[in-house]
């Protein structure tokens, strides 16, 4: 008698936005009208590493805050064609909903960003507390650092079950301090690493959160690969190859796939390499969420 699968289920808090973006046609040409291509699609990071939890086969609850305009129905419409459960979800319909403007090059890095994300800041401990008791039937519990420090804070020293956390940029990183010593792993680049510890050297900026009570470490490193970090053994691995189109949501998937091989017990390299191999996937599309992320763990076989 065959025995069902469990399926995991993990809890996103962080930021939902409408993201516009901006490509070049060829060469960007800064401080001049540019040919290319301008696109209007939901996004966020919360959101993208729900959507990427999605893809890699858990259940996702995504607790995000929406206003009362026509991106909030849109950013509705894409999580449930996800598959993302929003009942924890903050409606504010008086409130305009979070937006990301973003411009590229023509290779499709990201070369400058604006976030309007006034409304997360009503996601706040008052609005949790009565939904800790859901939160910590999860396998797992993701927080991005676009809320505010206080209500990290508060999530980190309610949560019971595993927690993981994404920094966001080097200006949000900072609000993830105080709850360093709850987390079972964190996922910055090394400008976020440095704006957590004051370290500029990767490694001793691994060795700096190590301290701080986070069990793992996970540093993007870009074209470097990554450098993975967990009491007792730190390692570098290489960047995986892709056919770059698009940057954005790389990091998000990178992010989710630390999840994933959290909830399935894998070993810190394990999770590097899934890591490292989901950011690739993921840039070898146009959309911030790839499908072929369906696929992770048979790709990493192969690597």
């Amino acid at each position: 008698m065959e025995h069902p699968v469990k399926k995991y289920h993990a809890v996103v808090i962080g930021g939902v936005n409408m993201d516009i973006g901006g490509s070049p046609a060829g060469r960007l040409v800064m401080r001049d009208s540019n040919p290319g291509l301008v696109t209007l699609k939901p996004g966020g990071v919360g959101r993208n590493i729900a959507h990427d939890l999605r893809l890699l086969g858990l259940e996702v609850s995504l607790a995000a805050a929406l206003g009362g305009d026509m991106y909030a129905a849109a950013i509705r419409e894409s999580c449930a064609a996800a598959g993302l459960d929003m009942s924890m979800a903050l409606v504010l319909p008086e409130r305009r909903s979070s937006t990301y403007l973003y411009v590229t090059d023509g290779t499709g890095d990201m070369q400058i960003g604006i976030a309007d994300m006034d409304i997360t800041k009503c996601l706040t401990p008052a609005y949790f507390a009565p939904l800790m008791e859901r939160i910590n039937r999860a396998d797992a519990v993701v927080l991005d650092a676009n809320l505010e420090a206080e209500t990290l804070v508060f999530i980190a020293e309610n949560c019971t079950v595993p927690l993981y956390a994404d920094p966001v940029s080097t200006a949000k990183a900072p609000r993830l301090l105080g709850a360093l010593k709850r987390l079972r792993a964190i996922k910055p680049n090394a400008m976020e690493a440095m704006a957590l510890t004051g370290e500029k050297d990767p490694e001793r900026a691994a060795l700096a959160l190590l301290e701080r009570g986070v069990e793992r470490v996970f540093i993007s490193l870009g074209r470097d690969g990554m450098l993975a970090a967990e009491r007792g053994r730190l390692l570098r691995l290489p960047r995986a190859e892709a056919h770059v189109v698009n940057t954005t949501g790389a990091g998000d998937a990178a992010t989710a796939a630390i999840v994933w091989a959290g909830v399935h017990g894998m070993s810190l390299e394990r999770a590097a390499a899934a890591a490292l191999r989901a950011g690739a996937i993921t840039t070898e599309c146009r959309e911030a969420n790839h499908p072929a992320l369906s696929s992770l763990g048979e790709r990493i076989e192969k690597d």
